[in-house]
């Protein structure tokens, strides 16, 4: 059975992506690859529609996204840009001497496009759930503008020689911290690999796995991967109850 049918078919979509990293890179081959990519487009049409759902309920309850925008990641959700194939060619261009865009990155920008669930805090200093980690992915156009700075090849050279262990990365969100306009640690970053991958590390992220695995953790609670943490007491339960059984799995 292919891996597309296993996951159609409700095998836990863990199992059927540990096979698929465990072909290394094999995965691009002829034989695997129209399979692989199959399922991961199925998986990110199922995030951009959890996302649509999600932010309809988030407004429902009045929940405090920011309404002016200077960026187009501040945008709670931004559909595919129209140029978003030459984008990814300029993101390619600019990071292919020091590591190469994972599938799964380049996939998410052409099928869900970005997203900022981040809490307006500026605004609306009383939030909903404290250090809930709400999901972000900065959006393609303000990476690409970032990346082809010759500033960001200087600042991440310097990393890179500090910690030769290091491997270079994109950053992509704020960490829990941070979107609560508390100071905290590094960006939450995608690590760049030596060869094509089908997916990578999300680096500095509390649950220490990968990015198709994140956004799996972020659908599982709601647009929320940190919100279910005790220590926090979220009121969260009303609107779990009415989430979860509209979302489709990861």
């Amino acid at each position: 059975m292919t891996f597309y049918n296993r996951y159609i078919n409700g095998e836990d979509s863990r199992s059927v992506y540990s096979d698929i990293y465990n072909l290394g890179q094999e995965a691009f081959s002829d034989k695997y690859f129209d399979d692989v990519q199959s399922l991961l487009t199925e998986t990110f049409n199922r995030v951009a529609f959890n996302l649509q759902i999600i932010l309809s309920e988030l407004n429902n309850i009045n929940y405090a996204f920011k309404t002016e925008f200077r960026f187009n990641f501040e945008r709670p959700l931004l559909r595919p840009l129209p140029d978003t194939d030459e984008l990814l060619v300029k993101l390619d261009n600019a990071t292919n001497d020091i590591g190469r865009i994972p599938l799964s990155l380049k996939l998410f920008y052409k099928i869900v496009g970005s997203c900022n669930f981040a809490w307006d805090y500026e605004n609306r200093p009383d939030m909903f759930w404290k250090c809930a980690d709400p999901i972000q992915i900065n959006s393609l156009d303000d990476i690409v503008d970032y990346v082809s700075d010759d500033g960001w090849k200087e600042y991440l050279n310097e990393i890179l020689e500090d910690d030769h262990s290091q491997l270079p990365y994109l950053e992509l969100a704020a960490d829990y911290l941070h979107k609560d306009n508390i100071s905290g640690g590094l960006p939450y970053s995608i690590q760049l690999t030596k060869q094509p991958s089908i997916d990578s590390l999300f680096l500095n992220e509390p649950n220490g796995t990968t990015f198709i695995n994140y956004l799996r953790i972020c659908m599982e609670n709601c647009g929320f991967s940190r919100i279910t943490k005790a220590e926090y007491e979220n009121d969260y339960l009303e609107f779990f109850t009415k989430m979860k059984p509209q979302l489709k799995k990861i």
